[in-house]
This record gives structure tokens, C-alpha cells and sequence, in this order.
């Protein structure tokens, strides 16, 4: 078995690499961003708005390309607020299809393992009549809460990693 740190959060971490999205793109309110604490871990916060057909806001990492089987496995440690968020992967930054799993969150740190083969495919929301994920790179990875209600959030992540094997 193999590991690979894909980002690491702390005090010096850069978050060049990282942005947010929110239903502004289509006329909604919410708004999240994403920053470091001040124990250097990052924290992906902000207001979810139904107004105006909103209700996301989401974080995306671009990392340098990403080489992964299927087989592999995403481990994340982090501590949410005892809300659900999905965790989204993208083959190509172009696809149109991202591949998610939602994660719920206890209020208490968290390890969450996630198997690349079981993300599955949604576009806009909806779940796509494709197969799991089945590529051989990762070009985006990120959070997004999407809760159907109108709420605060916040999400501390420490690490991403890749395990291999």
C-alpha cells in the first residue's frame, strides 16, 4: 500500500489552487469561501440561500495531475459541523459529469475513506446512467454542501491523501 498526500492544510498552505463555486452562477445568493484557521487547517464556511432557486456553495481543489486506479482510495480527515456534504471528483476538468459520495459529519474529527469506484456520476444534481468511476486521473476534487435548506456551515479539513494498493 502506498500513500500520497494530495493537500495538506496548514498555517503556510497555500490556497492558490483552491476556489469556490455557489449558486450565484445561476441568479442564487449563497455564499462560501474558503480560508485557513488560525490553527492552520482548512475551513470551507459560509451561508446557504434558497432565494432566487439557490441552495450550494461549494470548494474545488485543482491539484497537478493526478494519477489514480479506480481501486484507489481517498482518505480525508475532517471535522464538519454535523451537516452533510458530498465529496466530488472530476476525470477532466471539461466533463461535464462529476463523480460524488455524501459525507456526514459529526461535530468531532472524522477519517473517512472513500473508494474511487464507488463515487458515481451527477450532473446539475442529478444522478447519470453511466458507471461509477472507472478513470485513471483526478483533475478536481472538492466539497459541496446542498442541503435543500437554507443554513450556516462550516467544514475543517486537514488532509487529503491517495492510497494506492
Amino acid at each position: 500500500m502506498h500513500r500520497q498526500v494530495i493537500f495538506e492544510f496548514n498555517k503556510s498552505a497555500s490556497l492558490q489552487n483552491w476556489e469556490t463555486l455557489d449558486d450565484v452562477v445561476m441568479g442564487g445568493r449563497s455564499q462560501g469561501n474558503i480560508s485557513l484557521s488560525p490553527e492552520g487547517y482548512g475551513r470551507f464556511s459560509g451561508t446557504v440561500l434558497l432565494e432566487n432557486n439557490g441552495g450550494f456553495s461549494s470548494v474545488r481543489y485543482f491539484p497537478d495531475s493526478l494519477e489514480v486506479d479506480p481501486q484507489d482510495r481517498i482518505k480525508i480527515r475532517l471535522k464538519g459541523d454535523g451537516k452533510r456534504y458530498q465529496f466530488r471528483v472530476k476525470h477532466d476538468r471539461q466533463a461535464y459529469e462529476s463523480y460524488i459520495t455524501y459525507l456526514e459529519t459529526t461535530g468531532e474529527w472524522q477519517e473517512i475513506t472513500i473508494s474511487l469506484n464507488d463515487l458515481y456520476p451527477t450532473f446539475r444534481g442529478k444522478d447519470l446512467d453511466q458507471p461509477n468511476f472507472n478513470h485513471n486521473s483526478i483533475q478536481r476534487l472538492g466539497f459541496l454542501i446542498a442541503n435543500k435548506k437554507a443554513e450556516d456551515f462550516e467544514l475543517l479539513i486537514d488532509k487529503i491523501e491517495l492510497i494506492c494498493g
